[in-house]
């Protein structure tokens, strides 16, 4: 389904990236599309902090119910996984053409749903959050793997330079 959605919103929607013709302006790019992925996790925060006033918990720092539990958990995990996902599309940025390069928001965009998504899916069942959690882990994986082959395969000569 990533692929498909990739795709289509690459074809369709009517926007193209600005010419990045250094690797340091790719990279600001890229920090100023990740900024958007931060929303979801921003948003998780402020619904766990609510959620956890809201408790009728006695100890504050006691057992946490579900409700404080479910708010917690998808922080926590969607903060390690931004950090992959940052880390990857910096990567991933130093080795698109140009014209590729429509790629980094559309990626921005596609975690963010899909976060949102698996928070939705965490909170209705457990057995349910994985297609929320492949949306965004998968598209991950791929940016991964191109990474490591554009670093091995492609520009090995510049492998740390």
């Amino acid at each position: 389904l990533c692929p498909c959605l990739i795709y289509g919103a690459y074809i369709f929607l009517p926007f193209d990236a600005p010419l990045l013709p250094t690797v340091s302006a790719r990279l600001v790019y890229t920090l100023r599309c990740a900024a958007f992925a931060t929303f979801p996790i921003v948003l998780g925060m402020i619904v766990s902090a609510i959620s956890r006033l809201c408790s009728s918990a006695l100890e504050p720092f006691g057992e946490l119910q579900r409700e404080v539990e479910i708010h917690r958990t998808y922080v926590s995990q969607s903060v390690h996984l931004f950090i992959l996902y940052f880390f990857n599309m910096a990567v991933l940025a130093t080795y698109l053409p140009q014209e590729l390069l429509k790629l980094i928001p559309l990626l921005t965009g596609l975690f963010a749903i899909s976060r949102l998504i698996f928070w939705m899916s965490y909170a209705i069942g457990r057995s349910f959050r994985a297609f929320g959690f492949s949306m965004t882990f998968l598209p991950l994986l791929a940016m991964l793997l191109w990474n490591l082959y554009g670093m091995f395969v492609l520009e090995p000569q510049n492998l740390l330079s």
